[in-house]
């Protein structure tokens, strides 16, 4: 009970009908209604910064991404006449749209070219059909001088405005709100007619990427585990003195820039490189058969571990550090021998840590791209390289988004298999 609670008890006395009352005379129930209510908005307001720096960092960047993912305002935004005008032409009757139509996109490409929007549309089309871009690039220049019949006009210009499929993809994509780049992340596409089919064996590269992605992270994270295991024992085990110099040995990597350890891999792993060198002089391989680990996913994943190594290595030494040598003591006691007492009794009492680092390992490098875009090569990029390649090259931010809410759909799929099979109340950091 707090100091005012305990005043107000102290103080109160009770009324004629029964009922406590402060010194005040305020009802005892009403007063301790009012400091609680106090004390919950201090509260609130103690983490409203917290909140709001969570909310701008982390929610509204997803809630963009998804959104971005779907939004499809750029054709109806600047075809303004176009649009409306093509709602009444039937697509499938293999009929080109009617003079009307065409009037209109005439009338909006004068505006376009006015106020230069017209590329804009050019760029988002050709997302879907190859094409467009220049279509409307060509079209833009020429456009804002035709006269009636407009029809002939247009396909004077250019042919494709002849051509049934271009305005089918046209009108299917002048919705606000489009399904083509989810469609695109996993190797589908639309058909002239509208319809789902999955793209040519050569042009499935996203899925293929996304399991890439998993078993490399995968592998990387038993990697991390299997070598920060026994570094971590020994850092609980040894004196604090010991403990703490080889301590600034596993966090030595933070002081040194991502780029300058990457670079170093590049001089080790490289044909003519440290390794390769090393492989050669004692005669484990020949010189003409140089191993190749780099730029490659063997690349990648050399790096990435030893990067990702004290992200498994703090999780598992703050965990081992709290557990007590006298449950070995007791098991040696009770006739168990060092290796059962180590794997029945200590490796349990472990999987806190293990948990923690695991996720922590797994989730970071699924999401990476550095290191893979400078060491991994053709085999060894995930699919974050390609969302910011989209996102920096191609300038295709509605397929990047896709692919980063597709990721994001499958790291929660797999925390929640995680929880169900580990738990993550069993996860702790020491």
């Amino acid at each position: 009970m707090s100091i005012a609670t305990a005043q107000l008890t102290n103080s109160s006395e009770p009324s004629k009908s029964g009922n406590l009352l402060t010194a005040d005379g305020v009802p005892l129930k009403t007063s301790l209604a009012v400091a609680k209510r106090q004390r919950r908005n201090t509260a609130l307001l103690l983490v409203a910064p917290l909140f709001l720096f969570i909310l701008v960092t982390f929610f509204i960047p997803i809630i963009s991404m998804l959104v971005r993912s779907v939004e499809n305002h750029v054709v109806g935004d600047v075809l303004i006449q176009t649009v409306p005008a093509l709602s009444s032409w039937d697509e499938t009757t293999g009929e080109l749209p009617d003079e009307a139509v065409y009037a209109a996109l005439a009338a909006d490409f004068k505006k376009a070219f006015e106020d230069k929007t017209a590329g804009s549309v050019g760029r988002r089309l050709n997302y879907d059909q190859p094409g467009f871009s220049s279509l409307f690039r060509k079209t833009n220049r020429k456009a804002r001088k035709l006269e009636a019949p407009f029809k002939e006009g247009f396909i004077e210009i250019h042919k494709d405005w002849g051509d049934v499929d271009m305005w089918r993809v046209l009108k299917r994509e002048s919705d606000d709100f489009t399904s083509s780049y989810y469609l695109a992340a996993l190797d589908y596409s639309y058909t002239p007619l509208g319809e789902v089919e999955k793209n040519d064996a050569k042009q499935q590269i996203y899925l293929k990427l996304y399991g890439r992605t998993l078993w490399m992270s995968l592998l990387i994270t038993v990697l991390c585990l299997i070598l920060a295991y026994p570094i971590s024992y020994l850092l609980s085990t040894l004196p604090t003195k010991t403990s703490n110099l080889l301590m600034i040995l596993v966090l030595l990597p933070f002081w040194t820039s991502l780029l300058v350890r990457t670079s170093a891999w590049i001089a080790l792993l490289q044909r003519q490189g440290v390794i390769n060198d090393l492989l050669v002089w004692i005669g484990f391989v020949a010189e003409e058969d140089r191993l190749a680990m780099i730029h490659n996913a063997t690349g990648t994943i050399v790096t990435m571990t030893h990067v990702l190594l004290p992200f498994m290595v703090l999780p598992l030494y703050s965990v081992m550090k709290t557990i007590p040598p006298s449950y070995m003591r007791a098991a040696r006691s009770l006739g168990a021998n060092p290796f059962t007492a180590f794997v029945r009794v200590y490796m349990p009492n472990t999987v806190p840590g293990i948990g923690a680092g695991a996720i922590l390992v797994f989730i970071i490098s699924i999401g990476y791209y550095i290191t893979p875009a400078l060491v991994g090569g053709q085999s060894g990029t995930l699919i974050s390289n390609f969302i910011a390649y989209h996102l920096s090259q191609s300038l295709n931010w509605g397929l990047a988004a896709a692919l980063g809410a597709i990721l994001l759909a499958v790291v929660l799929v797999l925390y929640i298999i995680y929880d169900k099979i580990v738990g993550i109340d069993n996860m702790k950091m020491g």
